[in-house]
């Protein structure tokens, strides 16, 4: 097994993104210290959750799918929130994100699951991008993205900003104001940090091996409660790859650990988010009905969704 593990070494070392392997493997010994501390009593994780709403509310359902608009100060927040998660940028994000939807489980996909568990997960990360998804994600439309200025602001100052939002206010503030060890701070921060990303490989590991397909049972992604639950509502993976563009990531019935959802609506409910966009219950029963027939997309604005419309006659809007 060594002798294999070298070869593959030696012949894949050109691949590896040695930063990631750095900052990943070097980060877990200090998360399980920052776990214990936290499982005693001595600190807390109370910024997980804006740091993993920058992702599912953000990157992910508002600019990936479009899949509902936001006025200024909803756009602002999120980016602002997005400097906690060491990601990428936004449009990075997002365009590997449509990149995936648009080719999952092939050779295009960043996180292809065919290559197995480890690699959805995390091992991605770890590489880079293989050629075809270099080349077929020069074929997704992003005019959106480069054209939104809040986005581009974030593009132009992620290497300044990121920094300070995802290792070093969250350690200073807790040890400068709260009188919280140094140690303290900074290993909990880490384990912030790793949540999220776990959190986040979740998605693309354990919502693509399992769960069931009620919606499309020839793709690979899978309904899961359970990574619904640790993902703020982002595990019912077959019916989001099946309707990338509904704003509540589920269909009815299935919205109960959706807390994306619910903050989403509670923007609505101050007017920061509006035009939220998912078929009606018919038609998600027709399409499960038909399971296999409709093309797969990377969300409102992609370039087949205007046969998608005018097969399943659906309103675009949820009041």
């Amino acid at each position: 097994m060594m002798a294999s593990i070298i070869s593959y070494y030696r012949g894949n070392k050109d691949k590896f993104v040695w930063k990631n392997i750095a900052l990943l493997f070097g980060f877990h010994p200090i998360a399980l210290f920052a776990l214990f501390r936290v499982l005693s009593g001595s600190a807390s994780l109370n910024t997980v959750l804006f740091r993993f709403l920058s992702l599912t509310a953000g990157a992910h359902r508002l600019w990936s799918h479009k899949a509902y608009k936001a006025r200024w100060p909803l756009r602002l927040m999120l980016v602002l929130f997005n400097f906690l998660i060491y990601e990428n940028p936004i449009i990075h994000w997002a365009r590997d994100h449509r990149t995936h939807h648009k080719f999952s489980e092939t050779d295009a996909d960043p996180h292809d699951s065919r290559r197995g568990f480890f690699y959805a997960h995390m091992g991605w990360a770890m590489l880079k991008k293989r050629p075809e998804v270099l080349k077929k994600g020069k074929t997704i439309d992003q005019s959106d993205l480069q054209n939104d200025k809040v986005l581009k602001w974030q593009e132009k100052y992620y290497m300044l900003l990121m920094p300070l939002g995802t290792f070093i206010l969250p350690t200073v503030i807790p040890a400068y104001y709260w009188q919280e060890t140094w140690a303290n701070a900074y290993s909990v921060n880490i384990l912030r940090y790793l949540w999220v990303l776990h959190l986040h490989g979740l998605i693309n590991s354990v919502a693509h091996t399992f769960g069931e397909k009620r919606f499309d049972k020839n793709i690979g992604p899978g309904d899961s409660v359970l990574v619904s639950a640790l993902t703020l509502g982002e595990g019912q993976h077959n019916y989001h790859h099946t309707f990338p563009w509904d704003f509540r990531g589920a269909a009815t019935g299935m919205l109960r650990w959706n807390l994306t959802l619910f903050f989403i609506l509670a923007c609505a409910k101050i007017g920061w988010a509006y035009e939220m966009k998912a078929p009606s219950d018919e038609i998600v029963k027709k399409r499960a009905a038909r399971t296999g027939e409709e093309t797969h997309l990377w969300g409102w604005g992609d370039k087949d969704i205007e046969k998608v419309i005018e097969e399943y006659k659906f309103s675009t809007t949820v009041d």
